[in-house]
C-alpha cells in the first residue's frame, strides 16, 4: 500500500448493495479489503477463530466439517440481548483487524476500499479511513433483497437489521451516501463513477 493511499471505508446495512459498489470501485482501480471474507476464512475448518469459538460457545457451535455452524451462531447471536454477539465479536474483531492491515499493506493500489459492514458500530474504524461511503436503502428493500438471495425468513432479516446501526446513524457518519433504492445497474455505476472522479482523480 503506498504511503499516501486513499483509504475509503465502505459500509451499509445487510442487503444495501455494498458488494455491488465494492466491485464497481475495484473496476475503477481500487484495491479491496473485504472484512466479511476475512471473517469467513477465520471461521472455516481449521480457521484461526474456530477453537476459540468452540471454547466460548461449546461443540454445538462447530459444524461436522469443522467450520463454525453459521445457522447456530446466527440464531444465538441475534436471539438474546446481544451478549452472545458481543462475545463472538470479541473473538473475531482482533483477528479481523490484524488480517485487514496485513492485506492493506500488501496492496499496491493508490486507493484502498475497506468493506466493513459494522464500520459505524466499531468506533475505531473511523480513525483508520480517510473517507466513509455509506450505501443506503429502505428497510423494505433490504428485506426483499436478502430473502431473495439467501432464503432467510423476513423475520430473520429484520432481526439482523435491528442489531445493526440505524440508517440515520450511518448517514451521520458518512462523507458520501449512495441511496441505492430504485437505481438501475447503469445508474448505480454512473453514481459510483462520479464519486470516484470526485474523490480519487489524479492531481492535475
Amino acid at each position: 500500500m503506498p504511503a499516501a493511499a486513499l483509504r475509503i471505508g465502505l459500509t451499509g446495512g445487510i442487503g444495501s448493495g455494498k458488494s455491488t459498489v465494492s466491485a464497481l470501485l475495484v473496476a475503477h482501480g481500487a484495491g479491496l479489503v473485504d472484512t466479511d471474507a476475512i471473517a469467513h476464512r477465520l471461521t472455516q475448518p481449521q480457521g484461526a477463530a474456530v477453537e476459540a469459538i468452540r471454547a466460548a460457545f461449546g461443540a454445538a457451535a462447530i459444524a461436522a466439517d469443522g467450520a463454525m455452524d453459521r445457522a447456530f451462531m446466527r440464531a444465538l447471536a441475534f436471539g438474546d440481548d446481544g451478549t452472545a454477539r458481543r462475545r463472538l465479536e470479541a473473538i473475531l474483531h482482533p483477528l479481523i483487524g490484524a488480517e485487514t492491515e496485513r492485506q492493506a499493506r500488501a496492496l499496491p493500489a493508490s486507493v484502498i476500499v475497506f468493506d466493513v459492514p459494522l464500520l459505524v458500530e466499531s468506533a475505531h474504524w473511523r480513525a483508520k479511513v480517510d473517507k466513509v461511503l455509506v450505501i443506503d436503502c429502505n428497510e423494505s428493500t433490504q428485506v426483499r433483497r436478502v430473502v431473495a438471495r439467501s432464503g432467510w425468513s423476513p423475520e430473520a432479516v429484520v432481526s439482523v437489521i435491528a442489531s445493526q446501526a440505524s440508517r440515520a446513524l450511518r448517514r451521520a457518519c458518512a462523507d458520501a451516501v449512495i441511496f441505492n433504492d430504485g437505481l438501475s445497474p447503469a445508474q448505480l455505476a454512473a453514481t459510483v463513477q462520479s464519486l470516484w472522479q470526485h474523490w480519487c482523480r489524479e492531481p492535475g
